[in-house]
């Protein structure tokens, strides 16, 4: 994956990042700037199959900028034809995945645990939180229903590896959601994220920039220790992390996996995580139990070794569609 911001999976077997996207698309988790398109013209709407017209250029060059900042990048552009919405009212984000300079379609993907894509549309406050799954037509034109709570800035990401790429290639486009509207700033860092029905997340771990850290999430339910978590999406739990100011992307998945012999399904996860820069940043853990998956949100600031990772007390707007 293309990105600055690094959390690495704490053991070896664990290199990979997620995928998402189907046939059919699900919203997936929900935590609760004027409209962007792509800089670059569309060409009409072709569409491209790497296997056919094999890719010269399109995701084998990286750089250094973190996942997400770029709309277009390794090749590829977001061509995100959805650019508004309403505040309260659901709308069908739509979008493509196109190679640059030709504006085809790509419609062949590389799965990773059992999915073509993901995408996550986040507030830039980081009080609004969505993880979507979206649909993909014969055409390549993803789509996915989605309720946005509050006006304001958003950026919507697309995570995927088109077949035969060699990396990830994960995007961005701002999205605005019209309505009042008043800034405000992350939630503060504390070590505990309460979700509705009971669960309760703690953070425990240290976020340091330039240096690996273990970050420790155990998940409660009424005090008790939950040790039943189920498999999503391959893995006891997911993380996204994004940086306050820039929203810097990143999605990892724990160490180990459901069925390798090692891993207990809780109640602890566990992610090793290098910030890029001292700042803050918001975590979100996604999660599945008793058939829902759940979100858990934390603020965590990055300021040098020895400051404590923290995470917020209500979990934002968290819950799951």
């Amino acid at each position: 994956m293309n990105t600055g911001l690094k959390i690495t999976a704490f053991a070896a077997a664990v290199a990979a990042t997620f995928g998402t996207a189907y046939a059919v698309g699900t919203s997936v988790d929900a935590v609760d700037t004027p409209p962007a398109h792509s800089d670059t013209a569309h060409t009409g709407d072709r569409t491209e199959n790497p296997r056919a017209d094999e890719r010269k250029d399109g995701g084998d060059h990286r750089d250094d900028t973190p996942g997400g900042l770029q709309i277009a990048s390794g090749g590829y552009e977001l061509d995100l034809r959805t650019p508004r919405a309403t505040a309260g009212d659901r709308t069908d984000l739509r979008f493509r995945i196109v190679k640059s300079g030709t504006g085809r379609a790509v419609t062949a993907y590389t799965r990773d645990h059992g999915k073509d894509l993901h995408l996550i549309v986040a507030s830039r406050d980081l009080t609004t939180y969505r993880h979507l799954h979206p649909a993909r037509a014969a055409d390549g034109t993803w789509s996915v229903p989605a309720t946005l709570p509050k006006a304001g800035d958003y950026r919507v990401f697309a995570d995927f590896r088109p077949e035969r790429a060699q990396e990830k290639v994960t995007l961005g486009a701002d999205l605005a959601v019209t309505g009042e509207y008043a800034p405000a700033a992350p939630p503060r860092p504390t070590s505990t994220a309460k979700l509705p029905d009971g669960y309760e997340v703690r953070l425990d771990g240290t976020l340091t920039p330039g240096t690996p850290g273990e970050l420790r999430l155990r998940v409660t339910r009424d005090g008790r220790p939950v040790t039943d978590l189920q498999p999503y999406l391959g893995a006891y739990g997911h993380l996204v992390a994004l940086r306050a100011g820039d929203l810097a992307y990143l999605h990892v998945h724990p160490s180990g996996e459901p069925g390798d012999g090692g891993t207990e399904p809780g109640p602890e996860v566990r992610f090793t995580a290098t910030a890029p820069s001292a700042g803050t940043y918001r975590l979100f853990l996604d999660f599945r139990h008793e058939d829902e998956v759940r979100t858990a949100a934390f603020t965590v600031r990055a300021a040098g070794a020895g400051h404590p990772a923290s995470g917020d007390h209500t979990g934002t707007d968290g819950h799951a569609h």
